[in-house]
């Protein structure tokens, strides 16, 4: 059986990838990848993941992480990652580049972006080491990267 943090994460792909419209659809989806659960479990993960159903057209409503609908960002929120320069993968951490002096202030930023896909961070004087959660990859902290920092996507790796 696979562990909760690899649910989680397939729950989160699978509504951002797919259109989906019930439980009992993401609840299949789910048992195609090889998850026995509940509808109960499910509908707690929902919750701890902050999903909701927006209106669709075509759908009548379908799930949403709620954390890619959310309310404008002024430039001046995204200040502490003037400093970021890039990042890179070993060992399934991420080593964050800034310039110097701004890794407290980047790290800072990344943990209070209040993200799943993040464990925490370790800041130098102009690297960060970034913990993901277990069963978290590469392909989500770039995707985390380019959905919630777009100013960052220029120097993210593809």
């Amino acid at each position: 059986m696979k562990n909760r943090n690899d649910r989680l994460m397939d729950i989160r792909r699978l509504v951002n990838e797919l259109t989906i419209s019930s439980q009992e659809e993401l609840l299949s989806l789910l048992e195609k990848k090889g998850y026995s659960m509940t509808q109960a479990t499910l509908s707690r993960d929902l919750k701890y993941l902050r999903v909701a159903k927006m209106p669709d057209s075509e759908k009548g409503y379908v799930y949403i992480l709620t954390e890619n609908y959310g309310t404008e960002v002024s430039e001046s929120d995204n200040l502490p990652f003037i400093g970021f320069v890039s990042i890179d993968f070993a060992q399934g951490m991420g080593i964050v580049k800034t310039l110097p002096g701004h890794a407290s202030s980047v790290a800072y930023a990344l943990d209070t972006l209040n993200s799943y896909e993040i464990a925490g961070t370790i800041a130098g004087d102009d690297t960060i080491l970034l913990i993901p959660r277990d069963g978290v990859t590469k392909s989500d902290i770039v995707n985390l990267f380019k959905t919630k920092i777009p100013e960052v996507k220029n120097h993210l790796m593809n």
